[in-house]
């Protein structure tokens, strides 16, 4: 079978061994959902290879004018109130002021406390009023239950009616204090682990450097060049169909990227995993409950237009919104799911050489992994998933660092988060590959996702709800597996040869039909 007009070994897709365990459904009751688990029982092997579509659904991206709303740290777009509400912990706030102050500042987030407080306290005087008029209306209705004379049923009636009207007024008053309390406190960003760095990206620190730089006794080539050599990868025409930073895969380019696909994906499963592919196209509240900002100047959101949707720059957001307004069972948890799916970001303001190629582009293929667990296990679970991402690069060869990234380099939903670097020879520095983020409880309040303990919440004999714990929120933790195009990048230029071929790595050998060199395509 040839490529590009050379002859090559002929391409057998390698029957890959399935799995040493089977998917059972378990329903849960409680949060009318289907949950996966795993049991580890033996099932017939069988061949595997997956396969991902790239057909999507045209869709016109834009960014409508709007005040700046740039991060989830900045705020939404003035005036317009949130159609959702997060499960704020204001007592909580109130009585942390000065560490939420202090968070809010080490983070260089804009949110305004003090605007939040104050706002607060306004809605629970507004609250006490309404409550007020409606004890009162409620008087004037039960009094005219009984015997009246006529004029003293007139004066009833007409002081009922002014209740309802001075009543009404204040509930819209309320909605609308509640809505601009919303949008405030939603600008708040979640607190900060205590061993994260204090200040910007260059205050990160390393935790873990793997490996040397290889030394190369040739001239070497960045993966524009050698893709060009290879004939893997065509820019020019997608920058006629779609624009720039976008790309067409060509050859093995393409073999190796469901290779990469299906390796991550089989080494993840096997870890407990369950893998999921994800609506690419999801509503917009769900988008902002996950802690990213939708629309304004400079989001990296594509939304549609004439519609409340967007498409997905991670599937952490579809993966999210799967739970979404329901309480689990504990003994369900964790919940870990590995999610394939194509992500879309506008990279807004990303320019110059230190992105070219495939390093940021508008389009890529992902695998993200993400957990729904208890609160006492969250920071366990964000050491298992750095240690997933470590021992896939080490698999295949790289040379990285992880690190503990600073708190200015945070965004809004993250406790704290652990990046990767690997080494590119060929841009001649070490380029981001992934990140895993402990989200704690930010997401969770947001998107209404909370568990209930099968415990009992005392001895007290009584039957019904009232015995049940009460449901605490979970929390989340999200982890890149794989992003292939940078991925591609440093098999690319760490694997490069003399002669201009590239080696694969051993591992994705048997998932790319047993290739295990990309030489120069012969004319």
């Amino acid at each position: 079978m040839g490529f590009g007009g050379t002859t090559l070994q002929t391409l057998k897709l390698a029957a890959i061994p399935s799995p040493s365990f089977s998917f059972r459904s378990v329903f849960n009751p409680l949060s009318k959902t289907i949950l996966y688990r795993h049991s580890h029982t033996q099932r017939p092997q069988a061949p595997l290879f997956f396969v991902k579509g790239f057909s999507v659904s045209a869709v016109q991206a834009t960014s409508p004018a709007a005040p700046k709303a740039t991060s989830p740290d900045e705020k939404g777009i003035v005036g317009v109130k949130p159609q959702w509400k997060a499960a704020i912990d204001f007592k909580w706030i109130r009585e942390n002021k000065d560490a939420v102050a202090a968070n809010i500042n080490k983070r260089n987030s804009n949110a305004n406390l003090e605007l939040v407080l104050q706002l607060h306290n306004q809605m629970l005087n507004l609250q006490k009023e309404v409550e007020r008029l409606r004890a009162e209306r409620n008087a004037v209705a039960n009094k005219m239950k009984g015997k009246l004379e006529p004029s003293e049923r007139q004066k009833l009636i007409e002081e009922g009616k002014n209740l309802k009207e001075g009543l009404l007024t204040l509930e819209e008053d309320l909605l609308k204090l509640t809505g601009e309390l919303q949008q405030e406190a939603q600008c708040i960003p979640n607190m900060t682990h205590p061993d994260v760095p204090i200040g910007g990206e260059d205050s990160s620190t390393v935790r873990k450097t793997v490996g040397s730089p290889r030394e190369f006794n040739f001239p070497i080539k960045d993966h524009l060049q050698l893709g060009k050599d290879l004939d893997l990868f065509d820019f020019d025409a997608a920058a006629e169909v779609s624009g720039s930073k976008f790309y067409y895969l060509k050859n093995e380019a393409v073999m190796l990227e469901m290779g990469l696909i299906n390796w991550t994906l089989l080494e993840v499963m096997k870890r407990g995993f369950t893998p999921l592919t994800t609506p690419e196209i999801v509503r917009s509240s769900v988008v902002e409950k996950c802690g990213f900002q939708p629309r304004g100047a400079n989001t990296q959101v594509y939304s549609i237009e004439g519609s409340d949707q967007c498409l997905i720059g991670t599937a952490e957001i579809p993966v999210g919104g799967i739970h979404m307004d329901s309480i689990l069972s504990a003994s369900v948890l964790p919940l870990k799911y590995v999610a394939v799916s194509h992500c879309f970001r506008t990279e807004a303001g990303a320019a110059g050489s230190a992105t070219r190629g495939l390093y940021r582009v508008h389009q890529f293929s992902k695998l993200e992994m993400f957990i729904l667990c208890q609160p006492e296990e969250s920071d366990f679970y964000h050491e298992e998933l750095i240690k997933i991402e470590e021992d896939l690069f080490s698999s295949l060869g790289l040379h990285y660092k992880t690190l503990d990234m600073a708190s200015g380099d945070l965004g809004a939903p993250a406790y704290r988060k652990f990046d990767i670097e690997a080494w590119m020879p060929g841009l001649a520095r070490f380029g981001e590959i992934s990140s895993a983020s402990n989200c704690t409880d930010y997401q969770s309040r947001r998107l209404g996702i909370r568990y209930r303990s099968s415990e009992p919440a005392s001895t007290n004999p009584k039957k019904g709800k009232g015995n049940l714990s009460p449901p605490q929120f979970v929390h989340t933790l999200n982890a890149t597996a794989c992003a292939v195009p940078r991925m591609i990048v440093c098999l690319l230029e760490n694997n490069q040869q003399e002669d201009g071929s590239v080696v694969i790595p051993e591992p994705l050998r048997p998932f790319m039909g047993g290739i295990e060199l990309i030489q120069p395509k012969s004319r």
